[in-house]
């Protein structure tokens, strides 16, 4: 467990006895390998476990180093899960000797509202919250790839209303929405992105997957998008589901393609 802000350093905000943290899963190596930092969903009013450590165990089978961050949720408001999750970033790139990471392949994966926070880390690094003097805030917290699984992403027709409440509280502006709505906040500059999604998903319609895709389309950054037709929100590796739980192994593929540097433990994970 290692703290994300030391005494005193974390933004105030409700809730003070939840210190967020990061959870590493790291593997032997001589060398540098790829990573992944997981946002565990939970309508970012609390964080799922499914979605934590047995996702990052299985990135350490296919032979990435892996990481949890454990970010604020409700009643802490945006941009607090914000500058958690660009915390945690900044902390793999500054321990990357220590840990053998590769500093330049660090992905971030997410499900539900957590596929809403690692989008918002990838259209959203420059987002003056985040941005200081420090040395860890020099480092970039710019994704070099995005894992989207089953994403929040619009807060139009096909929001997930209570993942938005939670983050922005009943009162939000519709500026503040606007600019949670990431399908409206993508550039040439957001990473390559990997996404799934069901088709009749009934808790975060599959339309939210397919307007972030469209948004890269025409921005025209890399992408890779697959929507299963059926399964229920919140499958995570999707182990009931052989069909769904084809999306590890294609997503492991993906990196591969995209040079992530792995030990090869087991390229079918």
């Amino acid at each position: 467990m290692i703290p994300l802000w030391l005494a005193g350093e974390a933004p105030a905000g409700p809730a003070p006895s939840f210190r967020p943290w990061l959870e590493p899963y790291l593997l032997e190596t001589e060398r540098p390998l790829g990573a992944v930092l997981i946002c565990p969903g939970g309508g970012y009013r609390n964080r799922a476990p499914h979605e934590g450590e047995p996702v990052a165990r299985r990135f350490n089978r296919l032979g990435w180093h892996a990481f949890v961050v454990h970010y604020r949720v409700a009643p802490h408001r945006h941009p607090r899960p914000l500058q958690d999750a660009a915390r945690a970033l900044r902390l793999i790139r500054q321990q990357a000797t220590t840990w053998q990471v590769d500093p330049d392949h660090v992905a971030v994966c997410g499900f539900s509202a957590g596929g809403h926070l690692a989008a918002s880390l990838g259209v959203h690094f420059r987002h003056p919250s985040l941005q200081g003097t420090g040395p860890l805030e020099r480092l970039s917290c710019r994704p070099d790839g995005l894992i989207l699984c089953y994403p929040v992403i619009t807060a139009g027709e096909f929001r997930h209303a209570g993942s938005f409440e939670n983050l922005l509280g009943p009162d939000a502006t519709p500026a503040q929405r606007l600019e949670l709505s990431l399908e409206t906040r993508v550039s040439p500059e957001t990473p390559p992105t990997f996404l799934w999604h069901t088709a009749d998903d009934p808790a975060v319609p599959v339309e939210n997957s397919l307007l972030f895709a469209q948004a890269l389309r025409r921005h025209r950054v890399p992408f890779e998008l697959h929507v299963y037709p059926h399964g229920r929100h919140g499958l995570g590796l999707a182990d009931e589901d052989p069909h769904v739980a084809s999306w590890l192994p294609l997503c492991a593929a993906w990196l591969r393609s995209l040079g992530w540097p792995t030990a090869a433990r087991d390229t079918t994970a």
